[in-house]
């Protein structure tokens, strides 16, 4: 039986990247964005749904769309999100812009997760489902001029956390990826700043991550080789992480 997927953010960068790993791996996929119509053709297994993931009836409406079509769901890939729409500095940051950030990059994610777990444990079988969220290297990592961002993304790493806890009993493997700097839409606009740093040896792997560098791993979470992690973090981030003196 063909495995169907449900994206976010799947009109450009990492979503659209996951959109079409899964599909050139026999799964199918519905997607979501908030843009009102994807140009790229991906065939007779991709359905498109366009929502805003921070909308309830959005929500609800693409659930609905991927069990009227494909009548099933296993895996859930959470990639929507938005940076603030003015970087400012923590001590200037608004209640509009937090609420912004907030409501799609946590409150949709958690909410989308919560309505599709409901779905997969109905599902037959061993493995009920798997579901990856798309969290960021901003989650431990402090922007001062960008901190609904930060604070969004540790929330979503919560979320990871809480679900991998609730829903193992039933099967549900819930694991979670943080990406580095990747070339995407949202860093386009910092793409100078990144390029110093990088040129000045910020990463052990000096380049940018690529859309592509987030899907296979992504892939990987959720193919059901890993049948006995949950709850893990995998940090795709050129080393990033790794503290060097």
């Amino acid at each position: 039986m063909k495995k169907v997927a449900l994206v976010t953010g799947v009109a450009s960068g990492i979503g659209l990247a996951c959109a079409k790993k899964l599909l050139s791996q026999g799964v199918a996929v519905v997607g979501m964005s908030r843009r009102a119509a994807m140009n790229e053709e991906l065939g007779a297994d991709f359905l498109y749904v366009s929502g805003d993931v921070s909308s309830t009836e959005d929500r609800e409406r693409f659930v609905n769309a991927a069990l009227e079509k494909f009548h099933r769901i296993d895996i859930l890939v959470n990639v929507a999100g938005v940076a603030p729409k003015v970087r400012a500095d923590l001590l200037e940051m608004t209640e509009e812009s937090y609420d912004y950030v907030m409501g799609i990059n946590t409150k949709g994610t958690l909410f989308l997760t919560q309505r599709v777990a409901k779905e997969m444990i109905r599902n037959e079988g061993g493995a009920k489902g798997s579901i990856v969220n798309i969290s960021s290297m901003s989650a431990y990592t402090s922007s001062v001029n960008r901190g609904e961002y930060c604070i969004s993304k540790a929330g979503a790493s919560m979320i990871t956390t809480l679900f991998a806890d609730r829903l193992a009993e039933y099967g549900i493997m819930v694991n979670e990826v943080r990406p580095g700097i990747i070339a995407t839409d949202m860093t386009s606009k910092v793409q100078e700043k990144y390029d110093r740093l990088i040129e000045g040896g910020l990463l052990p792997i000096g380049r940018w991550g690529t859309p592509e560098d987030i899907a296979s791993a992504v892939y990987a979470l959720c193919d059901g080789s890993l049948p006995y992690m949950t709850g893990q973090s995998i940090n795709i981030d050129g080393g990033f992480h790794i503290r060097r003196l």
